[in-house]
């Protein structure tokens, strides 16, 4: 599990991307480059990391379930996942 404080980070960046992507975009579209230097540097969606929404692990993450492939498997294995068998032929 990742520490709480990584956690707390990379949703603070989320915050930051969302709040401020409207002004970015109409930044952007002007070519006012001097304005958006002013931005906060977390405010770039670029900065964003994907993080597995139950352990915050930032690799083997899947985007189509938001999780790491190894919470994945548990998950799967244990049939909390519809849909997802373990392959056996």
């Amino acid at each position: 599990m990742a520490k709480k404080s990584v956690i707390a980070r990379e949703a603070k960046r989320q915050k930051l991307v969302a709040k401020y992507a409207e002004l970015r975009k109409k930044l952007k579209e002007e070519g006012n480059w001097d304005e958006l230097d002013k931005l906060p540097k977390n405010s770039s969606p670029v900065r964003l990391h994907n993080r597995c929404k139950l352990t915050g692990r930032p690799k083997g993450y899947m985007r189509k379930f938001g999780i790491n492939r190894v919470t994945f498997r548990k998950m799967a294995l244990e049939g909390k996942i519809p849909g997802i068998t373990k392959a056996s032929w």
